[in-house]
């Protein structure tokens, strides 16, 4: 049996539920969603959509970092939209954090995310 290992950071928001940041099971590690919450102050960025979807990005990378990891080893992405019409700013913000290969990746439109936030991204990484 394996030991999971919680990893948490500062750097990234606070869990805002019953869950970890991310969970490290043998070398792969889960990362919950991140929404585009500022971690100082606690509240959505202003800036419209596109400087929330880097918030998102940067979040992520907190949490990679903090896993002893980069986001070069993302294997996996899921995007939650609530407009889709915003699908290609993610991917415009995307490509200035991931260089090819690319993770997989599926986008999901969604009716409504936590905090009234318009974009959740969770994914897998393999250190």
């Amino acid at each position: 049996m394996t030991e999971k290992i919680i990893i948490s950071t500062k750097r990234a928001p606070a869990a805002i539920g019953p869950y970890s940041q991310a969970v490290n099971e043998n070398g792969t590690i889960y990362l919950s969603g991140q929404i585009p919450l500022d971690p100082k102050s606690g509240e959505l960025v202003s800036g419209g959509f596109e400087a929330a979807a880097v918030q998102v990005f940067e979040n992520l990378s907190a949490v990679a970092s903090a896993a002893g990891g980069s986001m070069s080893d993302f294997v996996k992405l899921t995007i939650y939209l609530t407009d889709f019409d915003n699908f290609p700013v993610v991917n415009n913000v995307m490509q200035r954090y991931f260089r090819e290969p690319y993770p997989a990746r599926a986008t999901i439109a969604v009716k409504a995310l936590p905090l009234g936030a318009e974009i959740e991204i969770d994914g897998i990484m393999v250190l």
